[in-house]
């Protein structure tokens, strides 16, 4: 019998083994990997655990970075706010850089080998800066005591470990979410898991790393809390390393990198932009790739698309793949500006939050005095608790009705947890106006060292709505940027969620800046003063809130007439 003509590949079926491997996917040497002995879990569990090692080192600096500016550093509380803001926005927006490196050069592995070692490096010149001290015990008054050297080295540290990061975060979490292959409908549901799981556990290492080591910091020692988090991450390389042998890698299937062909594409759709508009739509129709969306909102592009036999007298073409991908990166833009409010909110937990807890009783039994950066950690313990409860409870249960592999789409995701940040704003606004009226009502206002009367736990409810939001946006805004990214820059697509945070950071700063020329001068106390107590941080959270608020109605919007690439979310 003759199967020429069947189209059934008889030898894959008579080899079930051949059934079993991963289509795009090779070994570290190179080699096509088989489903059942690499990727999906047992991959994913090596790179999870080197993400709890490398956030309880990122929030072991991060988290009381403000205690060390105000304190050691004797900076004004307004100035280290800026400061964290700025590096912290910094933070997420080198990803960026890290992302094309690996996206368009290096890979994803190489790229988080070395910035482990990068990150390794910096942790330990971070610990060194803490015991460079200027003599000032020897000055007669002190004024010609500085610690300039110590300040200088320490920022170089910092920064550091600012770009350490760039190269770490997105790429790991990207390789993670690799190992699962997205036409298996098994690993498809796993993918999304994966996401919810990984954030696990970034919350469990930030939560151990602020409350160990902000106590460390705090009561024992500067150089030992910033010495720690080098330790962790000399144990987040060898873990990853010691995982590669279970890694899939992906097989470079163009020759062209990512960056080049989409870069392609915009410079071809300029250069042919003579072509009329009904040689354009006859393109469109004969090719039946367009939705009558993007055909409207993507017109310039299509200028740039092959025709429907192969040629174009016009001059220079581009695939209808290269096209779809720069369509793909475009749709994301209205989605990102709209998360930037989200951004700003984010930015308020590890500054303006604890600096409201280092004026309250932090009294546990008559003599325990906790840090005020540990509050934070109670954000991740939210998360730590909501996420298996989204994962077990919430999905299966949102799946069964809307047959949806994540339950709810990404977007709904996102906004639900936007919403709830508005809230926690809300929540935060009300809590310092208690604070400043029992500080009015015990005489305390003047008195920028006092203790308020007034139990730090009043603003637990803050944080943890901070840490429910997380849960939605966060996580929802991960799973988006990289399933919505074209395959080979799935980096960029979480470097771009990153890239959020950092924004909402400098935009956080610039905001500050703007209330405190605004608010105060003329030796007056503004919304944001050094002694809290003559200030309103009630009134910049309320502001804060509105921001957001605006912000979410452009994300409603843009999230209503988003069409989705591929299958995800629709």
């Amino acid at each position: 019998m003759d199967n020429t003509d069947t189209g059934t590949d008889y030898s894959r079926v008579n080899s079930p083994l051949l059934n079993n491997f991963v289509d795009g996917a090779v070994d570290y040497k190179g080699r096509p990997v088989l489903r059942s002995k690499s990727g999906c879990w047992r991959s994913a569990y090596f790179i999870i655990g080197v993400e709890v090692a490398e956030r309880f080192a990122y929030y072991g600096v991060s988290s009381n970075l403000i205690t060390y500016l105000t304190g050691p550093l004797g900076q004004s509380t307004a100035t280290a706010a800026e400061n964290v803001n700025i590096w912290s926005g910094t933070s997420s927006l080198l990803p960026l850089v890290g992302a094309f490196i690996a996206d368009a050069y290096l890979g994803r592995y190489l790229t988080a080998i070395l910035a482990s070692l990068l990150y390794i490096l910096a942790l330990a010149l971070l610990a060194f800066s803490t015991s460079i001290t200027s003599d000032c015990t020897n000055s007669i008054d002190g004024s010609s005591c500085s610690p300039q050297l110590q300040v200088v080295i320490f920022f170089i540290a910092l920064y550091l470990v600012a770009f350490a990061q760039c190269g770490h975060k997105p790429c790991v979490e990207a390789f993670g979410a690799d190992q699962f292959d997205a036409d298996d409908p098994e690993e498809l549901k796993s993918k999304s898991s994966f996401f919810n799981w990984w954030y696990f556990g970034l919350c469990a290492g930030a939560t151990v790393g602020i409350f160990v080591l902000s106590y460390i910091q705090d009561n024992l020692s500067w150089g030992l809390g910033f010495g720690i988090p080098c330790v962790m991450m000399g144990f987040a390389l060898i873990m990853f390393l010691f995982g590669t042998v279970t890694y899939r890698f992906g097989e470079k299937t163009q020759e062209k990198n990512a960056f080049a062909r989409i870069s392609h594409v915009f410079l071809t759709a300029a250069r042919n932009r003579r072509v009329t508009s009904l040689e354009i739509c006859a393109e469109e129709e004969a090719s039946g790739i367009m939705h009558h969306q993007d055909s409207q909102q993507f017109r310039f592009l299509n200028k740039a698309l092959v025709s429907h036999d192969g040629s174009n007298e016009h001059g220079t073409v581009c695939s209808v793949d290269d096209v779809e991908e720069a369509k793909a990166i475009l749709r994301l833009i209205p989605i990102w500006v709209s998360c930037l409010g989200y951004g700003i909110v984010f930015a308020q937990t590890s500054t303006f939050f604890t600096k409201q807890g280092s004026t309250m009783d932090r009294l546990i039994g008559s003599s325990f005095e906790i840090p005020p950066a540990t509050l934070q950690s109670f954000t991740g313990l939210s998360i730590m608790i909501l996420i298996p409860i989204y994962d077990t409870i919430l999905v299966p249960f949102t799946r069964a009705i809307t047959k949806k592999p994540s339950g709810i789409t990404m977007l709904q995701r996102i906004g639900i947890g936007i919403l709830i940040s508005i809230v926690s704003m809300g929540v935060a606004a009300i809590v310092e106006t208690k604070r400043l009226k029992v500080a009015r009502e015990y005489g305390l206002l003047d008195d920028p060292d006092a203790m308020i009367p007034m139990k730090i736990w009043w603003l637990l409810p803050q944080y943890l709505l901070v840490g429910a939001g997380e849960v939605f946006t966060i996580v929802g805004m991960q799973e988006f940027f990289y399933d919505q990214m074209p395959s080979d820059l799935k980096s960029i697509g979480l470097a771009l969620y990153l890239s959020v945070l950092g924004i909402g950071s400098f935009l956080s700063g610039f905001i500050i800046w703007i209330v405190e020329k605004t608010t105060g001068g003329n030796g007056q106390d503004g919304w944001i003063s050094d002694n809290l107590n003559h200030g309103h941080i009630d009134y910049l959270y309320y502001l804060l809130a509105g921001i957001s608020a605006v912000a979410f109605v452009m994300f409603v919007y843009s999230a209503k007439s988003y069409v989705y690439n591929g299958e995800r979310g629709k």
